[in-house]
């Protein structure tokens, strides 16, 4: 006869103090777990029976019950808080710098499931600001390793542009695991060289933490959260440990990327600490291009966060930095691009959130002037597909589906499940479209649909 199974009460209890029901918890471990690319059947039957007999889900479940809960109370829940197994996933920032870089890295060559299909977490993302261990004495400028010179230095530089430059082309999922054996095979092992000096060691992880960066943002537009947010952190790692004291900013780089992927993610909660943050750890050490950037990321932090005149403030100002600096950018910040489009698309973006679709519009429009087809193609097609909504929110409804056509002439055939996603969004004001007989909006609704069967 079997053993009648313990109610769970931990995870009862918690659910009560979410104020969250058996279907409304179902719904939030569906939506968690979606944004890393994973469609759960979770039901409210499923939630009912971990909580009346102690069952228990399987796979990457679990986590994703404890971001929902995460989300929802706004403070740190753990799979084993409320009895749902152990806490089995690693965090690979305890490990060592070096190690961590490789098995992130082994993770992606593997295509390892339970790390690609992480979830993003509320939590870890405020990681960056809590104090971290310098650990520059620890390894020293001459070790135990093989010379380390500026050839290898630009090589991963090298390699990093390339892949960069592809990954606007052909989307984040093309080349994903070749990034990943390059940073395991070739970049770990670098940070366990023998260097010069210590200029030429700060080089050699700066230039890792650069590829840390695309590695984070390629696994973002993969739809593989989890995984790019510990890319993100580990960037940020990399490069404290290339400049403890942050004179050239590119730890608060990563700090910015962590905070796009929560704006991107729609989780506005602990971005304005962080964009805060990595504005006051490059005040005046920065040019005021890279500080225009980092402002404009604090405006969209704000504006989604419900502080529409602090986020004006920041517009203004980040639009003033952009017109005043002359300096070239560091590496790291003129990967993102143009620095006018580059402002001009997340006010765009910052003025949507405050529900401001003329001026929106405007702003997008100015993004695509210095970015072109052949080699911002897939930034066009979302940045097509924002206008596409701006213009919708004015009842311009046969323009929006013009710009939206335009946008998936650019995706096809890009391996981006954020541009899909951006896409997918518009299905059911295209199905509305198609029903009042606009021009060109039923092949449109055809086409996002086969695009979003193909994610």
């Amino acid at each position: 006869m079997a053993t009648p199974r313990t109610p769970n009460q931990q995870l009862a209890d918690v659910m009560e103090a979410a104020g969250l029901t058996l279907e409304g918890l179902a719904r939030a471990t569906r939506a968690v777990a979606a944004e890393s690319g994973v469609w759960l059947s979770t039901s409210r039957s499923a939630v009912h029976a971990w909580v009346s007999s102690g069952a228990v889900p399987a796979g990457n479940t679990p986590a994703y019950v404890a971001e929902a809960l995460s989300r929802r109370l706004r403070r740190p829940v753990t799979v084993a808080e409320i009895s749902l197994g152990e806490d089995t996933s690693t965090d690979f920032m305890l490990l060592g710098l070096a190690a961590a870089t490789t098995e992130t890295g082994r993770l992606l060559v593997h295509d390892r499931r339970d790390f690609l299909t992480l979830g993003f977490s509320a939590a870890a993302l405020l990681a960056p600001l809590a104090p971290g261990p310098r650990t520059a004495a620890a390894l020293p400028a001459v070790g135990p390793g093989r010379r380390i010179g500026s050839g290898e230095t630009m090589a991963v530089r090298q390699f990093t542009a390339t892949f960069r430059a592809s990954d606007e082309l052909l989307g984040g999922g093309h080349g994903l695991s070749v990034a990943g054996t390059f940073l395991s095979d070739v970049v770990a092992p670098m940070l366990h060289g023998t260097y010069a000096d210590d200029r030429a060691r700060a080089a050699a992880f700066a230039a890792a933490a650069d590829l840390a960066t695309l590695i984070g943002f390629k696994c973002h537009d993969a739809g593989r959260e989890g995984a790019a947010q510990h890319h993100y952190r580990l960037a940020v790692r990399l490069a404290r440990e290339a400049d403890p004291d942050d004179r050239t900013g590119q730890s608060a780089w990563g700090m910015r990327a962590l905070v796009h992927q929560a704006l991107d993610l729609g989780h506005p909660t602990g971005t304005v600490d962080l964009a805060e943050a990595a504005l006051a750890r490059t005040r005046g050490r920065v040019d005021k291009r890279t500080e225009a950037l980092l402002l404009i990321t604090a405006a969209r932090a704000h504006g989604a966060s419900g502080n529409p005149s602090a986020a004006s403030a920041l517009i203004d100002t980040a639009r003033e930095a952009a017109l005043t600096g002359t300096d070239a950018l560091p590496s790291y910040a003129a990967a993102a691009g143009p620095t006018d489009a580059v402002v001009a698309s997340h006010t765009g973006r910052t003025l949507t959130e405050m529900g401001h679709h003329a001026a929106a519009e405007r702003h997008y429009r100015a993004a695509l002037t210095d970015r072109t087809d052949h080699t911002y193609r897939r930034t066009r097609a979302l940045t097509l597909a924002n206008i596409s909504r701006a213009v919708a929110a004015q009842d311009r409804h046969e323009e929006a589906v013009d710009l939206l056509t335009r946008s998936l002439d650019l995706v096809d055939g890009v391996a981006s499940h954020r541009a899909r996603r951006e896409l997918a969004g518009m299905q059911q004001q295209l199905a509305m479209y198609a029903r009042r007989g606009i021009r060109g909006a039923a092949d449109a609704a055809h086409r996002v649909t086969r695009l979003a069967a193909a994610s």
